[in-house]
Formats: C-alpha cells, structure tokens, sequence
C-alpha cells in the first residue's frame, strides 16, 4: 500500500509544478499589459498626442536646403505633415501616392511638409533624391516634434486645415484618394 501512495502523490506534485510556472507568465502578462495601458492612457489625458480638432503642436525646423520651416507660417493654409525615416518600409511604399497628391494640389493652398525622424542626414537625402521628393524635408534631430505629434510608428501624417488645428491623423501609409478626398474638402 506504500506504493499506491506513492505513486498517487507523485502527479499531484508535478501538476502543481507545472501550474506555478502558467501562474507566474499570466501574472507577469497581465503586469506588462497594466503597464501599456497606464502609459497610454496618460499619454492621452496630459494631452501629449494631439487628437483631431486640436490645436497642431507648433515647431521651427531646418530642412535639408538650409531654409527655415515654422508650422505657424502657413497659417491660412493647408498643411500635411508626414513623419517618415528612410529605413521604414512602409515609407518608401507610400511616397509614390504621397508625391502624387503633393504634385496634384500644387499652387492650390495646400502645403506637404516631410519630416525625417530617428535617420542619419546621408540616409534621408538619399531617400529624398530617389524617391523625387519636392517638398521641403526636414529633420527633427531632437526628436522633440515627433514626441509632440506622439508619433509611435511610421510613417505618420497629420492634416492641418487652414486655422491651424488637426483635421485628419493618418497612421500608416496614406490612402491617395482618401488625403485628395480630405484635402479636397478642406479647401472648401
């Protein structure tokens, strides 16, 4: 009878062995998703990522040909500021579409802005001069505008209609014919 005991007692101790470790993962899970949440939730309520129908965060950067942007300048304008780094892959698939609708609203009052983020200048202009791109590019070497935008992935573009406030944030590559139906409507 020994071994009867034994032997019965021998899978309740190794079902409780394997069940400690799924105890622990599931807590530190639940942990880590606490952790997310609470950072982007605050994120949100102190107001640093910018939601549509909110003042555009201001800024003064330096484009690659040495020239002053500051976003407050073309205030009466249209502005569309796309966030982008020359080794994102998803930037490259949209700077096509990009440039297209760019080219599309050119002397209408529509302004593109690219600024590069998280790159090296050598990088960025090579990007810029294979992909033909002709609207002023800037670099945010600080990483202070991006931190404003709250820019978490790229690409990333922001519209700003004519009285400086956000009127579209697209995350991801751009839908050519969903910016031209937005830019089109703004300039009602």
């Amino acid at each position: 009878m020994a071994d009867v005991g034994v032997t019965e007692s021998q899978p309740k101790a190794h079902a409780r062995l394997s069940v400690v470790p799924l105890v622990a993962w599931l807590a530190v899970i639940a942990l880590l998703a606490l952790f997310v949440y609470g950072l982007s939730t605050q994120r949100l309520t102190a107001g640093i990522m910018p939601k549509p129908n909110t003042v555009a965060p201001d800024f003064k950067l330096t484009t690659f040909d040495g020239k002053q942007v500051h976003l407050a300048d073309y205030r009466g304008k249209v502005v569309v500021v796309n966030f982008w780094a020359s080794w994102c892959e998803p930037c490259k698939d949209e700077q096509s579409d990009l440039e297209t609708v760019a080219q599309r609203f050119q002397g209408q009052d529509v302004t593109f802005l690219g600024i590069d983020i998280q790159d090296n200048q050598h990088d960025a202009l090579a990007f810029v001069q294979q992909y033909g791109v002709t609207y002023p590019v800037a670099a945010d070497p600080t990483g202070a505008v991006y931190i404003d935008y709250g820019v978490v992935g790229m690409p990333e573009t922001y519209v700003v209609n004519r009285q400086g406030t956000i009127a579209q944030k697209i995350v991801g590559p751009i839908d050519p014919n969903g910016l031209t139906a937005t830019l089109q409507e703004l300039l009602r």
